[in-house]
C-alpha cells in the first residue's frame, strides 16, 4: 500500500549505536558511544525542518549515562522519538558465539532473540521512562520469528526491511523480493512494516527487481555496466541515506518513487557517522561537512519544493491503520 496519503511524508530513523570497526571482527568489547555527543549537528538541521527523528538505540547507548542524558533531553523536549536497535553481540544475555552469522539477530534461536529484545526493551524503558515501540534490527537482521517476538513485547512498527537487497551472502536476510510498500510485518496485524526507501530510478525502473541483479554480475561489473546505466539514466538503485550517496541521488530517487505513486519515505543513517573516523562514509571533517550539507539540501527539496511533511513511524502507522 502506498497511495491515499496527503502529500509526501518523510520519516527519519537513525541507527544509534556504539562505534566499532566495520571491517574487523565483531567484539563484545567495542562499546564506546562518544559519537552521541555529535548528534547536535543533525538535530539543528532537523529542527529547522520540523523533523522529529527516531533514534533506534542499542544496548551500549541505552546503558551509557552521558548518551542517555543527551538523548533523553531531546526526548523530553519532544524533539525525538526513542526506539530499539538490537546489536546481539553487545546485548545481553551473552549466550551465542560472536561471529558474522550471529551478528544478524534473526539468525539466533528465537528464544534468545526474544530475551535479548526483552532486556533491551526493559533497559530503554527504565532509563528513558517510555517503552520503545519502534524497532530496527541490527544489520537489518530480521528472522522468521522476529514479528512474533516484537508482538509479545508490544512493538508497533518495524523498520528493518531494505527492499530489493540481498544480504544472504553474508548470512543475512534476502529482501530482494521486498518492495517499499507499507504492510503488516510478518503477518502481525498490529505491527507496521515501514521499509527503508531503497528503490530504483531510471527509465527501466519498472523492471529493476530482476534487471538490477543481472547488471551486477561480476562480468558486467568489470565492464562497468552498472555505472554506465546510472549515468545514462537507464537504471540505478538508490538508498535514501546520506551514507554513500548525495542529495542529488536522493532527489532523483524520490522524484521517481513519487511519480510511481509512493508517498511514504524513510531516510536513515548511523549515529557514528556524525563523528569523523567511525564509519566508512565520514572519515574527515570535509566528509562530515558534505554529509550534513547533503542532508540539508535533500530536506530543502523534500519540504520546500515537493511540499512534504515530517512524521514519526508511529504517526505513519496511525494513518496506515485508518486506511485499512
Amino acid at each position: 500500500m502506498h497511495g491515499n496519503y496527503q502529500g509526501p511524508i518523510l520519516s527519519v530513523i537513525i541507527d544509534t549505536e556504539e562505534e566499532f570497526d566495520w571491517d574487523g571482527p565483531f567484539s563484545r568489547d567495542a562499546r564506546s558511544v562518544t559519537s552521541i555527543a555529535a548528534q547536535d549537528q543533525a538535530q539543528a538541521i532537523f529542527k529547522r525542518y520540523g523533523i522529529v527523528p527516531t533514534y533506534v538505540i542499542d544496548y551500549p547507548v541505552a546503558t551509557d549515562g552521558a548518551a542517555v542524558e543527551r538523548l533523553k533531553d531531546y526526548q523530553d523536549k519532544g524533539e525525538v522519538l526513542i526506539g530499539a536497535h538490537l546489536h546481539p553481540w553487545v546485548s545481553p544475555p551473552h549466550e551465542e558465539d560472536v561471529c558474522r552469522k550471529n551478528s544478524y539477530p534473526g539468525n539466533l534461536p528465537p528464544d534468545l532473540e526474544f530475551r535479548k529484545l526483552e532486556v533491551l526493551t526493559g533497559v530503554i524503558e527504565k532509563n528513558f521512562g517510555v517503552r520503545p515501540t519502534v524497532y530496527k534490527a541490527g544489520r537489518y537482521g530480521i528472522g522468521p520469528e522476529t514479528g512474533k517476538n516484537l508482538a509479545r513485547l508490544g512493538y508497533l512498527v518495524d523498520t528493518s526491511i531494505v527492499p530489493y537487497t540481498d544480504f544472504s551472502a553474508d548470512h543475512g536476510p534476502d529482501f530482494s523480493s521486498e518492495t517499499p510498500d507499507l504492510r503488516p510485518f510478518q503477518g502481525e496485524a498490529d505491527i507496521l512494516a515501514l521499509p527503508l526507501s531503497n528503490a530504483f530510478a531510471g527509465l527501466l525502473r519498472p523492471y529493476g527487481s530482476w534487471l538490477y541483479p543481472l547488471i551486477q554480475k561480476p562480468l558486467l561489473r568489470t565492464m562497468r555496466v552498472p555505472g554506465i546505466c546510472a549515468r545514462l539514466g537507464v537504471l540505478e538503485r538508490i538508498r535514501l541515506s546520506p551514507e554513500g550517496q548525495g542529495a542529488s541521488d536522493h532527489i532523483r530517487l524520490v522524484r521517481a518513487m513519487h511519480h510511481d505513486g509512493y508517498r511514504i519515505f524513510s531516510y536513515t543513517y548511523h549515529s557514528p557517522s556524525l563523528a569523523p573516523g567511525h564509519t566508512p562514509y565520514v572519515q574527515t571533517k570535509q566528509d562530515l561537512s558534505r554529509f550534513l550539507q547533503d542532508m540539508d539540501n535533500f530536506f530543502d527539496f523534500f519540504f520546500n519544493e515537493l511540499g512534504g511533511k515530517a512524521q514519526t513511524p508511529l504517526q505513519i502507522r496511525e494513518a496506515w491503520l485508518s486506511h485499512l
